[in-house]
């Protein structure tokens, strides 16, 4: 009998780009240095009635950073932002487009807006197994005070051509230079076929306001309840 294959991402570029442009990387691998340098707890808030603790203990916070993978632009790129925002200009270090404009007709209307809606260029194909899709999104937890990316689902194993990113400037009037590797979205990959679950809604029952209470208490008791007891009863 042979072995089921396990599901893979491949994540693939021209022979000419492999080892010139920044590779995709595993989001656990990615973790930005203000939290690795971010203590447990923080001893001068930590007193009798205060535990102190920061986002390092919350594990739906860590879950977020460390699902899928974080795509990287793939070279420098410096942005020049003025006009009050409304003004975009880019340049970068690359034989290839890095950057392009869209129409702003196309986002009438988004809050985001005076900035326009730029688009970084992408040059990694991305393949997943027939039935999966791929989210992106923001890097979850460690967005860029400089812009953001549009969230957006592609069938990625049917569209195997690059995917590039729409984008809003955030920062304030000025130049600002954007390293080679800087995140620019958070991928995460799904199978289709139970992304869509059916939905009630409706009063808990008895039992469930026993077992929310229950949850909620142990939470409060501290230890680490989460990342110990909750995941085990799954």
């Amino acid at each position: 009998m042979l072995a089921r294959t396990a599901p893979k991402v491949s994540f693939l570029c021209m022979p000419e780009d492999d080892g010139v442009i920044a590779p995709p990387v595993a989001a656990k691998a990615h973790i930005p240095g203000w939290f690795r340098r971010l203590p447990a707890i923080d001893p001068a808030l930590h007193s009798a009635t205060d535990s102190g603790l920061t986002v390092k203990r919350c594990m739906p916070f860590l879950d977020a950073m460390l699902t899928g993978f974080v795509l990287p632009l793939a070279a420098t790129v410096r942005l020049e932002i003025k006009d009050g925002g409304t003004t975009v200009n880019a340049g970068w270090d690359f034989d290839r487009p890095l950057v392009s404009n869209h129409g702003a007709h196309q986002v009438a209307g988004h809050p985001a807006q005076p900035s326009p809606p730029c688009k970084f260029h992408n040059y990694w194909s991305i393949r997943t197994p027939k039935g999966w899709s791929c989210l992106f999104l923001p890097p979850l937890n460690r967005g860029s005070p400089v812009f953001e990316c549009v969230a957006g689902i592609v069938d990625t194993d049917s569209y195997v051509a690059p995917i590039h990113f729409p984008f809003f400037a955030r920062a304030a009037d000025g130049l600002y230079e954007l390293e080679k590797g800087t995140p620019l979205v958070q991928i995460i990959p799904f199978r289709r076929d139970t992304a869509a679950l059916p939905f009630e809604i409706r009063a808990e029952r008895p039992v469930e306001a026993t077992e929310r209470t229950k949850v909620f208490r142990n939470t409060l008791s501290g230890q680490g309840w989460y990342r110990r007891f909750a995941r085990a009863e799954r």
